[in-house]
């Protein structure tokens, strides 16, 4: 099936995380109605924080969701740069969620590959339950940066390749970091894009254009079989 591709600039960064937020609970609802579960996958990032500090105050069913991570630097939680220890402050440390239900990227074992095959096993157990066929969230959170990349898919890596697994290592100036793959992102029900402020004018020209490169372009390659939003403010759209 084509994608379905929605595009929105919003006048400022407020009115994106409300247009955010509306989407979200309305994925939720719909999720939760329908299988009484609703998966996300978080991203990381400046830009999503004030969504979640707006989730937070929603008041919500925390036993139905279920929290994943996009993407992870290889860090512990505790550490400065983590996703997950920003979403943690901005949202799942303020609700009672059961523990269980924050399924968090593993970083500790002192080798990325290891603990990206951990993932990958525990989301292919996770999704072998009743709720569902195939791994595929209700919804994933992406940014995108100036270079073009989402997650930690990022230009000319080796991560761009991975066709066979659904979490990776990828790797940013020498850094790994862990990463759901493009073909996970693309068997999710709803991908949702927030991307703020006129340095990344460039890259989504490139990545919105009906021809580019995609190995230049990362964010490119998310063409999920579901809903595609893309949330903007600062930006502009031809």
């Amino acid at each position: 099936m084509p994608t379905q591709t929605v595009v929105k600039v919003l006048p400022d960064l407020p009115q994106l995380i409300d247009e955010a937020l509306t989407i979200c609970l309305a994925k939720m609802q719909g999720a939760i109605a329908t299988r009484g579960i609703f998966t996300i996958a978080l991203a990381g990032g400046s830009t999503p924080k004030p969504l979640y500090e707006a989730i937070a105050r929603q008041p919500l069913e925390w036993e139905k969701i279920h929290v994943f991570w996009g993407d992870e630097r290889y860090v512990p939680a505790d550490h400065p740069d983590s996703n997950e220890g920003m979403a943690r402050k901005a949202w799942l440390d303020q609700v009672a969620m059961p523990a269980s239900n924050i399924h968090a990227m593993p970083t500790l074992a002192n080798n990325p590959a290891i603990d990206a095959d951990t993932y990958n096993q525990a989301i292919e157990k996770f999704f072998a339950s009743e709720y569902y066929s195939i791994p595929q969230f209700d919804l994933i959170l992406l940014g995108m940066g100036d270079d073009g990349h989402t997650a930690s898919l990022f230009p000319h890596t080796p991560a761009l390749q991975v066709e066979d697994r659904l979490v990776t290592v990828g790797e940013k100036d020498g850094q790994p970091r862990l990463t759901f793959t493009k073909n996970l992102i693309n068997q999710a029900h709803c991908v949702m894009f927030l991307v703020a402020g006129a340095s990344k004018q460039p890259a989504l020209d490139q990545v919105l254009s009906n021809q580019g490169d995609n190995a230049t372009y990362p964010s490119r390659l998310i063409q999920p079989a579901g809903e595609l939003y893309w949330l903007l403010t600062g930006l502009e759209v031809d």
